[in-house]
């Protein structure tokens, strides 16, 4: 029931160590939208995020005798270092166990809190979960899990409690809620739904890390075989059983944005408070944008849930360089144009004043080449859909590669062109663990086997590298190369049917 949870958090010891964070208007982003926005800072704890609160309230309940055991976790990130906080400040022993794919700025974090003892384990979270319960129980620790926990449930319900003394329930329509394991949108909506029912609580999450809104559709609890990493702070499989059980009975919809539309979500963070949210942070931004734009509403009171700026440094580029699409503030094309003098100028001529972002031209043959080129908008997809009209009007072959995934990640940063009198090429994108050697482990993965015709790779920021490779497979090696494929155990997707390929990087 919502009654036992709502006295749970407001007994909840989380002051001790974590903030009230302020309920700010985000007036830039109120006006594009038409609706009064808010934005729940939980940025500005101590750890630069919300999981402090979670972390604190379960060590803080702890018996003096499960105390003095000592605590730990596995976390590659913000609950790592609520953790660790909150460990200091009650004066225990507290181990981290973290992938060893972890970013150094994140172990760096953790490390400098102090007290804690740091064990990195295995390439993902998963491996250092099981790692994390191993130790458990050879040490007689007490595991605080990041999400599947009352105590923890209600130390992050202590926001929906500040955000109704903060803004009166009957000038709130929705709160936006990011969804990784659960936890934070259980502890909110338990509270939020106690007092005032009416209130939309909406769960935000991405479209490749959608285990809520999987397990909701599902009515169980779904294991996602895998999940994307961009935004590494919900970057959860499976959520918590206890967080879904409440997600049930509290939570109205959910809500799944794009990689490119939390990255116009970042920017939109930035412009109105100029902090730089994690992508996991910018969730609930984006989910607002998505919910405006579907209903049509005006003059409504939407709250979004900043929770989390804990992000590094060289990411930035990767999101500024989506923000733009995300935001339909560019569009990408490709464009194959006569091999005739006057006609690049002639191509030129019909983008008009446009900006242009990019422009990458190929020869291709006598009679063509191809063009992948990026343009801004002011006017959105409205406009992109006019110049593509134009263009072909003018007598252009033209693509669409907005939306193109393989295009925005690797193909609009390669040189070259096609590959001529190339048999059996077949296109793959790879995930692989991002660390020190990684690259070179990959590529011995794959072997000398088969031959690499074709690769492109680059450095994200993220804990997982991408790769774009054309490999030769001859037909009667089909089998054995797919049963390698899977005994590699890294995430891939096989690309030979993309247009960006077809175009651009094809035999």
């Amino acid at each position: 029931m919502p009654e036992n949870y709502a006295e749970k958090i407001l007994k909840a010891k989380v002051y001790g160590a974590a903030v009230q964070t302020p309920l700010e208007l985000a007036p830039r982003l109120s006006r594009r939208l038409n609706n009064q926005v808010f934005f729940k800072r939980e940025d500005l704890q101590p750890v630069f995020s919300f999981k402090i609160r979670g972390a604190y309230n379960k060590i803080a309940h702890l018996s003096d005798v499960a105390a003095q055991r000592g605590v730990i976790c596995a976390s590659a990130g913000n609950h790592a270092q609520g953790v660790a906080l909150a460990a200091r400040i009650r004066g225990i022993a507290a181990v981290i166990v973290m992938p060893r794919t972890t970013p150094e700025i994140k172990v760096r974090a953790v490390a400098d809190i102090g007290g804690a003892e740091i064990v990195l384990e295995g390439d993902d979270y998963d491996q250092a979960y099981e790692r994390a319960l191993e130790i458990a129980k050879q040490r007689g620790l007490v595991f605080v899990h990041p999400f599947d926990d009352p105590d923890v449930i209600a130390g992050q319900g202590t926001i929906g409690m500040e955000i109704l003394r903060q803004r009166h329930g009957e000038q709130i329509d929705a709160i936006f809620i990011p969804i990784g394991g659960g936890g934070l949108i259980a502890g909110i909506a338990a509270y939020v739904k106690w007092l005032f029912p009416r209130i939309k609580i909406i769960g935000v999450e991405p479209e490749d890390a959608a285990g809520m809104y999987e397990s909701l559709k599902a009515r169980k609890r779904v294991t996602l075989e895998r999940v994307g990493i961009f935004a590494d702070g919900v970057a959860v499989r499976r959520v918590g059983e206890e967080t879904f059980r409440l997600a049930q009975l509290y939570v109205d919809e959910v809500l799944l944005v794009t990689t490119d539309q939390i990255c116009a979500a970042i920017q939109d963070i930035f412009e109105d408070t100029r902090s730089i949210a994690e992508p996991a942070g910018a969730l609930a931004v984006a989910g607002i944008k998505k919910y405006v734009a579907r209903e049509n509403c005006t003059g409504k009171n939407l709250i979004a849930i900043n929770c989390g700026a804990n992000m590094n440094f060289d990411r930035l580029r990767h999101v500024a360089e989506r923000a733009d699409i995300g935001a339909q503030r560019e569009a990408l094309f490709a464009v194959q144009i006569p091999e005739v003098p006057g006609t690049f100028l002639r191509f030129c001529e019909l983008l008009g004043a446009r900006s242009v972002t990019e422009f990458n031209y190929r020869f291709d043959d006598a009679k063509a080449a191809q063009i992948f080129v990026g343009v801004s908008l002011t006017q959105g997809k409205p406009e992109r859909d006019a110049l593509i009209k134009t263009m072909t009007s003018g007598g252009f072959a033209v693509r669409d590669m907005t939306d193109n995934e393989m295009a925005k990640l690797h193909v609009r940063y390669m040189v070259g062109g096609r590959a001529r009198g190339l048999a059996h090429e077949r296109l793959f994108r790879f995930e692989f663990p991002e660390r020190p050697g990684a690259l070179l482990k990959f590529l011995q993965a794959i072997g000398s086997k088969w031959n690499i015709s074709l690769f492109h790779y680059r450095n994200h920021g993220s804990d997982s590298g991408r790769v774009l490779a054309g490999i030769q497979v001859p037909p009667e090696t089909a089998q054995d190369f797919m049963i390698h494929l899977h005994d590699l155990h890294y995430p891939y997707s096989e690309e030979t049917e993309n247009p960006a390929y077809k175009i651009f990087l094809g035999a």
